[in-house]
């Protein structure tokens, strides 16, 4: 069992299907959004896409309106949203940065500039050491951060959907997304976009070992359910007694690949994975983060050599927290 201290982060998911979807989801966040900013970049890129269809057989405008989905949970500003809705029209329409600039103002040209750019380096063939040449090579053509994370969307989001692509063409952009986007994510911090992008990738790169681990792992679904709600009274109960301020403590099993890369770096089977399950003990203050290490190590003895402080020495995206077995 590994448990993990940390500040506050938002983490969570949504499904969107229409520009109403779209729109609600952001009204959440920012009730006072200009949404008809967002509808019109809408409508301006279902009549570039129209006739076009992916290879799901759906209107191409669903991609453009899954990636702004994933900007918009991300809780990113209307320009990058917008961004979201036209980042493909440049490159793959008779759209010019010129009437997207007429259309939506100079910050949203230099977001789809920038993310046009990217989408034409060739990735093709890269090996792992080759791998953070090319990240570092995203982040300084990008400047802009939100050049990359409307990237990652647009991965995250043709990830979701590569059942449709050919096996070959499945396994070259799963390999690619494990040895550029995913660690991106993680180097930004959105956890949430890494692991999503990790699992996939590891559901296209190596599906016999994918489906042989998921059948294992749900087998004891109902067991680890269980487990989990039993330590998270256990954790609430010590902690409620100490941290008076908000907090909030979740549990889950660790995502696939994590289990997959441990089996094989240790070149172990599944059943001698034991930290195969997350706490996630989320407070407000550094000192409030030793405090609750302190009441889990009086509640179960830590394994040595297993406990790291990102608070002292924080990861190079800033991320800090206390992990501990």
């Amino acid at each position: 069992m590994s448990s993990e201290v940390i500040l506050k982060e938002r983490l969570s998911d949504s499904n969107i299907e229409s520009i109403e979807d779209l729109i609600a989801l952001i009204t959440q966040f920012f009730p006072q959004a200009d949404t008809n900013f967002i509808r019109k970049a809408y409508e301006f890129s279902e009549k570039a896409h129209a006739g076009q269809i992916r290879r799901s057989g759906e209107p191409y405008i669903s991609h453009p309106l899954g990636v702004a989905g994933i900007l918009a949970d991300l809780h990113l500003d209307l320009p990058t949203i917008a961004t979201g809705l036209l980042h493909d029209t440049v490159e793959d329409t008779d759209v010019t940065l010129d009437e997207i600039e007429k259309e939506f103002g100079e910050e949203v040209r230099h977001i789809v500039d920038g993310v046009t750019k990217i989408s034409k380096m060739n990735f093709r063939n890269t090996h792992e050491k080759q791998g953070e040449n090319i990240r570092k090579m995203i982040v300084a053509m990008g400047k802009d951060v939100r050049v990359v994370l409307v990237k990652l969307a647009d991965r995250l989001h043709n990830m979701r959907t590569l059942n449709h692509m050919p096996p070959e063409k499945q396994a070259r952009i799963a390999f690619e997304t494990l040895d550029i986007y995913a660690p991106l994510a993680g180097r930004l911090g959105i956890s949430s976009i890494k692991v999503e992008l990790e699992d996939l990738s590891f559901r296209y790169s190596e599906p016999e070992a994918y489906y042989s681990l998921v059948q294992k792992v749900s087998k004891k679904k109902k067991e680890r359910e269980k487990y989990i709600d039993e330590v998270k009274k256990d954790l609430e109960s010590e902690i409620a007694k100490s941290i008076k301020s908000n907090h909030e403590i979740s549990g889950r099993p660790k995502h696939f690949y994590s289990i997959f890369k441990k089996m094989k770096m240790r070149g172990i089977d599944y059943e001698q994975v034991y930290d195969i399950l997350a706490f996630r003990i989320c407070v407000d203050t550094i000192p409030e983060c030793y405090e609750v290490l302190g009441l889990i190590h009086n509640l179960w003895k830590p394994i040595p050599g297993r406990f790291k402080d990102f608070i002292a020495m924080p990861k190079n995206n800033n991320y800090q927290s206390l992990h501990t077995t």
